[in-house]
């Protein structure tokens, strides 16, 4: 008899500790490796980190975020990604094309899900099978730029415009189909171009010249981020030549580029990172979650650009705006941070 109420009393006391222990949040381990630290990519990141934190605390969960950047270095990239795995990271995000193709090829064979962000050309660079059916252990968010809807922007500022330079990095896969379209679109326009490349930020900056001396009406670069890093060093240059620079995304108008065309990479980052609570919270497959691409239709110019070209805002305007969902503008920064700081 004693013996049964001992027994009662434990197993009530075991209840009543089990009550009142603290209840763990689940936990999830992060790696981020972003590829260079330019304005586009660190607002991807910056939005990543953030929404996940709103959807931690609303899950009541824990995402443990490791974050680094390769700055472009293949060796420092191979580095990172070794330490995530070493580490048993859950998932790997890999911003930019070439993060995302290391990471496929470092986890090929294992469980470990990849979520890519600012890939401009999934199935081009055989991230996916197709970005409606991505087929393995990927699948991300795309930043996809509508090269002819650009073209037409340059060609609505400048109906005369003769000659068109196409400034980029060959070595950036997310420029490779961007710049086959361009061509292509002027081609069928009988409209004349010239092609300058450049993989360092000196390169870039002699390029930049050439162009002027090719005596180029207006300058095209896709979302380049070897371009987008040297913008800084360049956009004076093209100013001086009255010369405006058409680029592929916000972050290069405000680094000084006359337009940026292309998604809200805010944007970007925040879907990117719904897509991985989903995978991890909700039991999402990468190989049957679809690729998430974006309205290429916003236009941000830099307004003290525009006004040391010589041309009007107003009239700039109003030329764009039947060709974009909207016309933003903005002024000269560093940094997206900066210029909310001013």
């Amino acid at each position: 008899m004693k013996r049964k109420l001992m027994t009662c009393l434990s197993a009530t006391a075991i209840a009543s500790v089990m009550m009142t222990a603290p209840v763990m949040a689940e936990e999830f381990k992060i790696g981020i490796c972003n590829y260079v630290d330019d304005a586009s990519l660190n607002q991807i990141v910056d939005n990543i980190q953030t929404r996940l934190a709103e959807i931690g605390e609303e899950k009541d969960v824990t995402f443990d975020i490791a974050y680094d950047n390769c700055n472009a270095d293949a060796n420092v990239m191979e580095q990172i990604i070794t330490d995530f795995q070493a580490d048993g990271v859950d998932l790997m995000v890999g911003v930019a094309t070439p993060v995302a193709m290391r990471m496929q090829a470092a986890t090929e064979g294992t469980d470990t899900p990849v979520v890519f962000s600012a890939v401009s050309d999934p199935e081009g660079a055989g991230l996916v099978e197709s970005n409606e059916a991505p087929g393995a252990n990927l699948t991300g968010t795309s930043d996809y730029l509508d090269t002819a809807s650009v073209m037409k922007l340059i060609f609505a500022a400048n109906p005369e415009a003769k000659k068109i330079g196409l400034l980029y990095d060959v070595g950036q896969d997310s420029s490779a189909t961007p710049i086959e379209a361009a061509k292509e679109y002027l081609d069928a326009e009988g409209i004349e171009y010239v092609e300058r490349t450049g993989t360092t930020t000196d390169e870039v900056q002699l390029a930049a010249e050439a162009l002027v001396a090719d005596g180029v009406d207006a300058v095209f670069t896709p979302t380049d981020n070897t371009i987008m890093t040297a913008e800084l060093s360049i956009y004076e240059t093209f100013i001086e030549a009255g010369i405006p620079h058409y680029t592929g995304a916000d972050s290069f108008a405000l680094n000084g580029a006359f337009l940026g065309y292309g998604v809200d990479y805010a944007n970007l980052g925040v879907e990117t990172a719904n897509m991985i609570a989903d995978i991890l919270l909700d039991g999402a497959v990468p190989a049957e979650t679809p690729v998430m691409t974006f309205d290429n239709g916003t236009a941000t110019v830099n307004t003290e650009t525009c006004e040391a070209l010589g041309l009007d805002f107003a009239a700039i305007k109003e030329a764009f705006e039947p060709l974009c969902t909207q016309v933003n503008e903005i002024t000269t920064a560093e940094s997206f941070d900066e210029l909310e700081e001013e």
